[in-house]
């Protein structure tokens, strides 16, 4: 029989369960609308809403189990911003994943995460998150997943982090993080299988801990400073590996040949260390292996031909290596390789014939050796996914092969610096996937068949024998960026419609034989970033479009014959520093835009027709190091700040300049060479000249200054090696050469 008190009772607690049910979701609600109020009302979490508070079926990347507990939190790739300390992860006692990926949260990663004791999964790679790793998070003994790369922590790596009892992928790569000296209270990782701590800032031997922890089948060390040798007990120690990276270490002596015994190794990258000794004969029996990575190491010695025995190689870069050696015929029994880069050694001999039975190749360089001979047609026919061939500093001879043609994937092409002789191919026309060319050494002009090639955006060809005229159908490349013509003997007028409708970012036509105006819309896209048209015989104007090109960095127009006023030509840059417009005819006055123009470092200007006075906004330009303004038509005094700009070099003679030389209150001027010769300056013997003491030149003729040459000179300016001044005698009109009573040392002076 039941009794009224046991009813009772029963109702109390079916009315605290649902009370309790009711209240849990809600928490949680109210937590995470929180967190998302903190984080701007992001619209990518619109569903989070207080009208919708059916969290587990419509909020977005929130999951829940049975009894309505959020267990699973996914939001990344969002463009989410904020912090996660103002998430009250108390509300959510069930959370087993938190994954935050590739975001832009910052700050830290709260200590309080460690307080999620159902926590398996723990993401916030990809992220801005910064400060200390939490000790604390060493408490959570179900994590079995935790990755933090690719952030900006900094401090040791606790060590705390090492006896997580489950933990299987482990990745810290990509921040700022340290290790203890001999990584002390570290512990070996029994259960850890994927283990990344590349690109941090460790140090000292390998870790033991890691050596230790045998299970891992994926290292990743890469990156950091870590030195001593490569243990040779790792293939005992660590059987299992499938993936090693040491690469950009600073591991040293041999390359140990016990790595062969490493038996289900499919990658292999320890290149750019200090390993000597040569490339182990052995290597060539590990029969897993897809990439062999050594490069970057001062090996020396040969190939062996035994790395022709690793038939699943798909990737073999033995670059910059001290390798001096042929390329070993065997290599063509790699019938699965796709990239090979042997550059930057000194290989000899030629192409092996064999190469055409690397059928899967698609990037291939054996660029800055000694390589010689032919090119091997069959490279071209037989490799039908080529994009990239990289054969340039080397001494190969011959003609371009037409069946160059059939390469129809070639993206990048680089045959540059090499002694090949003959005409492009027309076949060449065919290549309609080129985005890159770098043109060979010939002796005849380009063809027409360039006009084809209607995918290129990358056209190098400097430093050849090219002659004759730009082809009027380069107008045709409509996705050109890239155009370097410069140091040929190239002739002619450009095409007046280059530049039309593109977005060219980097254009040289320096050191040729040019002629004719520019085209007037080059810099159509005004995307142009460096321009060098110098050294031509270029006429007219200056393109207009040039003005508004805000990205221009770097311009060089000296040595043509350009006319027109300075002002509609430029205007306000701010990232440019190098400007050289020297040896036109260019006229104007110079307006206060260059003021801002705040990166400039050096400002070329001399033998044009340019006139006016110098702005006090002139003062500004505090990078500048180099100005020469000399053989212009400027007039009036230069302004009083002239010394705020910190000059290596000035050179302001042969113009009409007057008054008194500015005087300067700095303590020590940087100056090295000051001409102000041929102006109308006047005064005593510039004062200024007692704060550069690292003055090497000073002319001074052919202005107005009187007076003695002050008898500090020779001790305030000890390194000057070429001194003139034409100093009149207040009495005696007439100039003459003063020097100081002092004895002068170290320079000579001339008369005028």
């Amino acid at each position: 029989m039941v009794t009224p008190a046991y009813a009772h009772a029963v109702t109390l607690l079916l009315l605290a369960a649902t009370t309790l049910a009711a209240t849990v979701p809600s928490q949680q609600a109210d937590a995470l609308l929180a967190w998302k109020a903190s984080l701007g009302d992001p619209a990518a979490l619109s569903s989070w809403d207080k009208v919708t508070q059916v969290i587990c079926s419509t909020w977005r990347g929130v999951t829940c189990d049975a009894a309505g507990r959020v267990t699973l939190i996914t939001i990344r790739g969002l463009g989410l911003n904020g912090m996660l300390e103002i998430l009250d992860v108390a509300a959510l006692p069930a959370l087993a994943a938190l994954d935050l990926n590739n975001n832009n949260f910052s700050g830290h990663i709260p200590a309080s995460v460690s307080h999620l004791r159902s926590l398996a999964e723990l993401d916030h790679g990809s992220n801005m998150f910064d400060g200390p790793i939490a000790p604390q998070l060493g408490d959570l003994s179900g994590l079995v997943d935790l990755r933090l790369y690719n952030n900006n922590l900094v401090g040791d790596i606790p060590h705390q982090l090492t006896r997580l009892p489950r933990i299987r992928h482990f990745d810290l790569g990509s921040n700022y993080l340290t290790n203890p000296p001999g990584y002390r209270g570290f512990s070996p990782m029994p259960t850890v299988k994927f283990m990344s701590l590349y690109l941090n800032y460790l140090h000292g031997s390998f870790p033991k801990f890691v050596l230790n922890s045998g299970n891992i089948t994926y290292l990743d060390l890469s990156q950091n400073t870590i030195s001593g040798t490569i243990p040779e007990s790792l293939p005992v120690k660590l059987p299992n590996l499938m993936y090693l990276n040491l690469s950009s270490n600073a591991f040293s002596g041999q390359v140990t040949v016990s790595l062969a015994k490493l038996r289900k190794l499919q990658d292999l990258r320890i290149g750019n260390n200090n390993l000597t000794g040569s490339i182990p004969e052995l290597l060539g029996s590990m029969s897993q292996l897809r990439a062999l990575e050594i490069g970057g190491n001062p090996l020396g010695g040969s190939i062996p031909p035994a790395l022709g025995r690793l038939k699943m190689l798909q990737c073999l870069d033995i670059k910059n290596a001290g390798l001096v050696s042929s390329i070993p015929r065997q290599l063509g029994n790699l019938g699965g390789l796709n990239f090979m880069d042997f550059s930057m050694n000194q290989l000899s001999g030629g192409l092996p014939p064999e190469l055409a039975g690397l059928r899967k190749m698609r990037e291939f360089s054996v660029s800055s050796n000694r390589i010689t001979g032919q090119i091997p047609p069959a490279l071209f026919t037989d490799w039908p996914e080529l994009t990239s061939f990289q054969l340039q500093n080397n001494s190969i001879s011959g003609n371009i092969p037409p069946e160059l043609g059939k390469a129809t994937k070639l993206e990048f092409l680089y045959l540059f610096s090499n002694n090949l002789t003959g005409s492009i191919p027309a076949e060449l026309g065919e290549l309609v996937n080129l985005t890159h060319k770098a043109g060979a050494l010939l002796q005849r002009a380009h063809p027409q068949e360039i006009g084809s090639m209607a995918a290129l955006q990358f056209l190098d060809v400097n430093t050849n024998q090219l002659e004759g005229k730009l082809p009027a159908n380069i107008t045709s490349l409509r996705h050109l960026s890239y155009l370097a013509l410069f140091d040929n003997y190239f002739s002619g007028t450009i095409p007046p419609d280059l530049g039309k409708g593109l977005s060219l970012t980097d254009v040289s036509f320096a050191d040729n034989s040019f002629s004719g105006e520019l085209p007037q819309r080059l810099c159509d896209g005004l995307s142009l970033k460096t321009f060098r048209a110098n050294n031509n015989n270029f006429s007219g104007m200056v393109p207009p479009c040039l003005k508004n090109c805000m990205e221009l960095s770097r311009v060089r127009l000296d040595g043509n014959h350009f006319t027109g006023d300075i002002s509609k030509a430029f205007g306000v840059h701010p990232s440019l520093y190098y400007l050289d417009i020297s040896g036109n005819q260019l006229t104007g006055k110079l307006s206060s835009d260059w003021s801002r123009c705040i990166n400039l470092t050096l400002l070329s200007m001399s033998d044009n027709r340019i006139s006016g006075n110098i702005d006090a906004t002139f003062c500004g330009l505090t990078s500048l190091q180099s100005l020469d303004l000399s053989n212009n038509q400027f007039t009036g005094e230069l302004p009083s700040c002239w010394w705020k700009l910190k000059l290596l070099s000035m050179d302001v003679s042969n113009n009409s300049f007057s008054g008194e030389f500015p005087v300067s209150t700095s303590l020590d001027l940087p100056l090295r060479f000051l001409n102000l010769a041929h102006n109308d300056f006047h005064g005593v013997f510039p004062s200024v000249i007692e704060t550069c003491r690292t003055l090497i030149s000073l002319d001074l003729g052919n202005n107005r200054f009187f007076g003695d040459i002050p008898s500090w000179f020779g001790i305030r300016v000890p390194s000057l090696i070429f001194l003139r001044a034409s100093l009149a005698d207040t009495a005696n009109p007439k100039p003459q050469i003063r020097v100081s009573r002092a004895p002068q040392r170290g320079f000579g002076v001339r008369k005028t």
